[in-house]
């Protein structure tokens, strides 16, 4: 039976193409810092005011991105958007000077903060269309787009592969795909102006918003510092040392896909004092381990822990009795995604004060801090409809 090309391309699919470009991007970018230490010969001081640069960029794009979205309709701004955030990654790989890096690095977050601002409007317009949850599985998209980006890395190291070229083919497969399943037809809610950009939470919400922050200052971290903490501290090689980063992405997909069975079995609270308790345990893993399959081990722990916390308190904000769901939605999704962006350059100011080993102590604490709040959880009434993370 002959199957038509375009029955492939669906609302559906089109959003998790545009999850899978911006996870698989980031993620080859986060398994070749190393290359990029070597190059410029990066301290961890440097290194941290250059993750800096990202978390600069997409904080102000945020703004722009809303009111876009909002005037030109998710839908079309997502593949606008894709284009530009490929063409920022693609600068990195050819910068001469670091100072040029840091102007390149803040591009390509603004392109990645916009792309997640849009994606993630655009999914929740497919979501509601539907009348079914679906904004875990986008997530798990983005978790899955990460992993094979990482592993891309591994693989461009053992083949000898030049960060130029595959900076080029990674984006540019990636890219392409996500621009022929982005063209379908589908009509997004425009209006003349957005909502609040930086809401924060009230009331009872707030530890939940905490919550979400601790859990996603360790999933930025691990994203940017795993690959240098393999190479620097346990001295493996670039290869090995972008499989840290890959475990961990492959451990929250498969976490992310069965989230939603896991939670209605244990319930809400139960489910996010189990992950701060896995997460506490991968990075103890981590920081004892002499092998580097323990090590693996320990960042497939943090994947399974991370997983559906964001997930958690974003059915927790749905349900909140203090503010109405949007807004209370997008108080928690600002403290997400700032930790997400604080985590990274934290750990780079921490390790040059400490060690890289002690500023990974860190994550073991907030994981800790995770475990305390879950009880912030328990007046949800939507424990079983996971609406998924910021990317």
């Amino acid at each position: 039976m002959k199957v038509n090309p375009l029955q492939l391309r669906s609302p559906r699919l089109a959003v998790g193409a545009m999850f899978l470009l911006a996870g698989g991007l980031f993620g080859v970018w986060a398994s070749r810092i190393p290359a990029f230490v070597d190059r410029f010969q990066l301290s961890e001081t440097k290194l941290g005011l250059l993750l800096l640069c990202v978390a600069l960029g997409a904080i102000v794009s945020f703004p722009l991105a809303g009111k876009l979205s909002d005037r030109l309709g998710a839908g079309g701004l997502c593949r606008r958007v894709g284009a530009l955030y490929v063409l920022a990654f693609w600068t990195l790989a050819f910068v001469p000077e670091v100072w040029m890096l840091g102007l390149c690095l803040a591009l390509f977050g603004a392109g990645l903060g916009s792309l997640d601002v849009a994606m993630n409007a655009w999914g929740a317009e497919v979501e509601q269309h539907h009348g079914r949850p679906m904004m875990s599985s986008f997530h798990a998209m983005f978790s899955l787009g990460a992993g094979l980006g990482a592993a891309s890395g591994y693989l461009a190291v053992r083949t000898g592969l030049s960060v130029p070229a595959h900076f080029l083919l990674a984006g540019g497969a990636i890219g392409l795909l996500a621009q022929v399943m982005g063209a379908i037809r589908w009509t997004s809610r425009r209006s003349a102006s957005g909502g609040e950009a930086f809401a924060l939470p009230k009331g009872s919400l707030v530890l939940v918003g905490l919550l979400a922050f601790c859990a996603s200052v360790g999933e930025g971290a691990v994203a940017d510092w795993s690959a240098v903490f393999l190479s620097s501290v346990m001295a493996m090689t670039e290869a090995q040392a972008a499989l840290g980063y890959a475990a961990f992405s492959a451990a929250m997909v498969v976490m992310r896909l069965a989230g939603d069975r896991v939670i209605g079995r244990l319930g809400s609270v139960a489910s996010a004092r189990l992950s701060g308790l896995l997460a506490a345990t991968g990075v103890a893993t981590v920081l004892l381990a002499q092998q580097f399959a323990v090590a693996l081990l320990g960042f497939t722990l943090l994947g399974i822990g991370y997983a559906v916390v964001a997930p958690l308190t974003f059915s927790r904000a749905a349900a909140d009795p203090d503010m109405p769901p949007g807004q209370a939605i997008a108080s928690v999704a600002t403290l997400n995604y700032g930790g997400m962006l604080i985590g990274p350059p934290l750990i780079g100011f921490i390790a040059e004060g400490t060690s890289l080993r002690g500023a990974f102590l860190v994550l073991a604490i907030l994981s800790l801090v995770m475990a305390a709040l879950a009880p912030s959880l328990r007046t949800s009434t939507a424990a079983k409809t996971t609406d998924g993370d910021i990317a």
